[in-house]
């Protein structure tokens, strides 16, 4: 490796893994805060929560990457054109070309990478954390009993105290507790003057003492509701004890999971679409012999009798219905009808098994194009850091949120059009990259032939390539006596 090659990678190593770590932070938030209010107040623990992390850690990756480049390559050639150092390099007689070239071997490496996760570890790792989500999902919300307010999250049990006092708030005063776990209504109340809260059996199950308190009982009579009893039984301390297995983090099985889009390889995702294809073809030749029945007896009933002969030989004018009251024309209306309500309901199930095998394509080129999007945002970072010639976080970051932006927006209009057939799916997936190529090979041009991009001269010389600005000049020039 030559001076050459080392100087520019070690400029360029120390904005990457700034830059990564950077996006990956930002786009991690981003991700959990869509979640937030299904991790909040579930007491998951540590554990839990960093398993969380590093899996949505790791489904970000790809899509961290490409912004990641961008701006790091930005940044590299920027400051390497602020101190003067690409000039003193070009000054030698080394082309532009030749001295991308490291990055651009890099970018490249990193592009297969991307191809790798997207490919083998994204699967996983989608599998991995939308099922321990889902867990978490199905999980309560963790005890929070709070004074004055009545508290149904155990089952069977609603608990009501007045307030809570002592160190941890586990005193609890003025306590009622409803017993449903009979399925009588509110037929058992149990009132205490105080009562102490904590867990047993491993934090299993949850203990409440109470003290100084009665147990009313309600006794219906069967024949008068009217004369219903109550039995009052006194306490000086009752230990109730309430499972807690409701507020467990259960497991699911991962293979309910396994058939979903996004945990498929590229294998698994064309074998599913071949399915789903079969299944569309074989209903749309189905569907004609199905609606050959119901045409068959439309005609046999209109045109199988001489009644109906007749009836086949009425004009209905455009502008008004004319009422009939035969019965054959009565069941030949009916079976229209049925004929409409198939046709609705057949064409339905065919466009949701082509939008899910369209679903299904989307995930395939996604592997692709979010990989070719690490080395189009280096062909854009690069020259237009060569034009720029500012480094720091400035004008990198202004120019990087633009060009994301611009890719973020066509990805997601281009993957939306071809799920609803708007464009073909390959066509709408490789939208973003389509539109960008050519700014990238534009600033690598311009670079290559040290353009003033961003001097006034630059854009005066092209205005003045126009065709009719010699005439607009001449209209703009003042007239003199």
């Amino acid at each position: 490796m030559k001076k050459l090659d080392k100087l520019i990678l070690k400029a360029f190593a120390g904005p990457f893994l700034l830059t990564f770590a950077v996006v990956e932070f930002i786009l991690l938030t981003h991700t959990l805060l869509k979640y937030l209010d299904d991790i909040v107040g579930k007491d998951l623990g540590t554990g839990v929560l960093l398993q969380l992390l590093f899996f949505f850690s790791i489904l970000i990756v790809p899509i961290s990457l490409p912004l990641a480049v961008l701006l790091s390559s930005l940044m590299t050639y920027g400051n390497l054109g602020e101190h003067h150092e690409l000039t003193a390099i070009k000054a030698s007689g080394i082309a532009l070309t030749r001295i991308l070239r490291p990055v651009w071997l890099v970018s490249l490496g990193l592009a297969f990478t991307a191809f790798w996760f997207n490919e083998r570890i994204v699967p996983r790792a989608n599998l991995n954390a939308y099922s321990l989500l889902w867990d978490v999902r199905q999980k309560k919300l963790a005890l929070d009993i709070r004074p004055g307010v009545f508290y149904n999250g155990i089952p069977g049990y609603t608990i009501k105290v007045d307030r809570k006092v002592g160190k941890d708030k586990d005193i609890l005063m003025g306590v009622m507790i409803y017993d449903h776990t009979q399925k009588s209504g509110n037929a058992t109340v149990m009132l205490a003057d105080s009562g102490r809260m904590f867990t047993r059996f491993g934090g299993q199950y949850l203990g409440l003492e109470l003290f100084r308190g009665h147990t009313y009982v309600e006794q219906p009579d069967a024949q008068n509701r009217s004369n219903a009893s109550f039995v009052r039984e006194g306490f000086k301390r009752n230990m109730i004890t309430f499972s807690l297995a409701s507020f467990d983090l259960g497991k699911t099985k991962k293979e309910l999971f396994q058939q979903n889009r996004m945990m498929l390889n590229i294998k698994q995702l064309h074998h599913s679409t071949d399915s789903m294809q079969k299944v569309l073809n074989r209903e749309r030749k189905t569907l004609s012999a199905r609606l050959g029945g119901y045409y068959t007896y439309l005609r046999l009933d209109t045109t199988g009798r001489a009644q109906n002969r007749k009836l086949a030989k009425w004009q209905v004018p455009a502008t008004r219905l004319v009422p009939l009251a035969s019965p054959q024309v009565e069941q030949a209306l009916n079976r229209a009808r049925n004929v409409n309500s198939f046709i609705v309901s057949s064409s339905q199930r065919l466009y949701e098994v082509a939008r899910e095998s369209a679903e299904y394509r989307i995930e395939v080129y996604r592997k692709y194009t979010q990989s070719t999007a690490v080395l189009l945002m280096f062909l854009i970072g690069a020259p237009l850091g060569a034009i720029i010639k500012k480094g720091g976080l400035g004008v990198p970051i202004l120019v990087s949120i633009l060009f994301f932006i611009i890719f973020y927006v066509f990805d997601t209009m281009g993957s939306k059009y071809g799920r609803d057939f708007v464009l073909p799916v390959g066509v709408g997936m490789w939208l973003s990259n389509s539109i960008l190529f050519p700014f990238g090979m534009f600033f690598l041009y311009q670079a290559y032939n040290d353009s003033g991009l961003l001097e006034m001269d630059f854009w005066r010389r092209l205005a003045q390539r126009l065709p009719g600005f010699p005439r607009l000049r001449r209209l703009a020039t003042p007239i003199t006596d």
